[in-house]
């Protein structure tokens, strides 16, 4: 039983950072997934696939995945590039 702790990232949607101060710990899929005979959806009969953890902070994670004696790795939250442009730019 391994899982994964990461921070949430930034919604591609919105423009908002909410919620991507919180780290999740995630379970790795144990078997892989198979298309179902009649609708043809994925699908697997591992149910810990479906549980995700929520922690304010990474340690807290590494706390509750240690107590239970759960492996896990933890994956860095990509940096944060910004581009900077004014409106002018539009027209040089």
């Amino acid at each position: 039983m391994a899982a994964r702790i990461y921070q949430t990232p930034k919604n591609a949607m919105q423009s908002g950072r909410a919620l991507t101060t919180r780290w999740v710990l995630e379970f790795e899929p144990a078997e892989a997934k198979r298309p179902d005979p009649l609708m043809g959806w994925a699908g697997s009969g591992d149910t810990r696939e479906q549980v995700q953890l929520y922690f304010a902070d990474a340690e807290a994670a590494k706390a509750y995945a240690e107590r239970q004696g759960i492996a896990y790795h933890v994956v860095a939250a990509p940096e944060r590039k910004l581009k900077l442009q004014a409106y002018a730019d539009n027209f040089r």
